[in-house]
């Protein structure tokens, strides 16, 4: 009996460190998948992102005051955003600004097929590839909404996906100090959520980008935030490199 229990506990420590095809997401005992919401970093490193559906008039004020602070943010760009606005995305892409998907159409992707869903990965990342020639490595679900066929086609298609941990609730009309108040607690490793066209997102920029920069912190894009490889991801969908492996990004 006492053998029995502590090879089940074996077994269940195994499952809970196992990683998805090359490290990428981790796997539990229940079966379920998280993607990465924040990374374990002690650099002072932070990302800003700004996802892309409806609306493009704020997203050159947005890069004017990025550049302006020094801060190459993410965009994520829903396909048919794309489609409307193509002079913009190449514009994100020339000003050194980095770009992910954030799906074809907007939907709920985990009511959706597994083929439904890389359709909506393939279609949006050829869009982008078209205009800026550069693959697509980022991928953010609409809504935040996800499950495991979803994050495992991502995967098959060489994706990170990724969540936020700081939400700036732009998109309900928050003023910019509100805006502002809500960001500026974002530390070492986190990853923030703004959107490019909400009501007074390009007059709080500046108050967090002073704020952040008091804490000490350096704003790069979530692909130079995020580990590549030799990695897990914990719960709460912090991601976390493997003291194992010498090789992180």
């Amino acid at each position: 009996m006492k053998q029995t229990v502590i090879a089940v506990a074996v077994t269940l420590v195994c499952v809970l460190l196992i990683c998805g095809m090359g490290g990428y997401a981790q796997v539990y005992a229940n079966g379920r998948e998280v993607p990465i919401y924040c990374v374990d970093r002690s650099d002072n490193f932070a990302s800003i992102s700004f996802d892309a559906a409806w609306g493009a008039d704020k997203t050159r004020q947005i890069m004017d005051v990025c550049d302006s602070y020094g801060v190459k943010a993410t965009f994520f760009l829903v396909g048919f955003w794309v489609d409307k606005y193509p002079e913009v995305v190449a514009e994100i892409h020339s000003r050194g600004f980095e770009i992910g998907t954030h799906s074809a159409t907007h939907p709920q992707m985990s009511k959706l097929t597994e083929a439904q869903c890389r359709e909506e990965l393939t279609v949006s990342c050829k869009k982008i590839f078209e205009i800026t020639g550069q693959p697509v490595e980022l991928f953010r679900p609409p809504f935040g909404d996800y499950n495991n066929v979803l994050l495992n086609v991502a995967k098959g298609l060489g994706l990170y996906t990724i969540q936020w941990s700081v939400d700036s609730l732009d998109w309900k009309g928050l003023s910019a100090k509100e805006i502002a108040e809500r960001v500026q607690r974002a530390q070492s490793g986190d990853i923030i959520l703004c959107h490019n066209n909400s009501d007074h997102i390009v007059e709080a920029l500046p108050a967090v980008f002073e704020a952040l920069k008091l804490k000490g912190l350096k704003l790069v894009p979530i692909g130079q935030l995020i580990y590549k490889q030799g990695y897990r991801i914990d719960g709460s969908g912090k991601q976390i490199a493997d003291v194992t492996s010498s090789t992180t990004v």
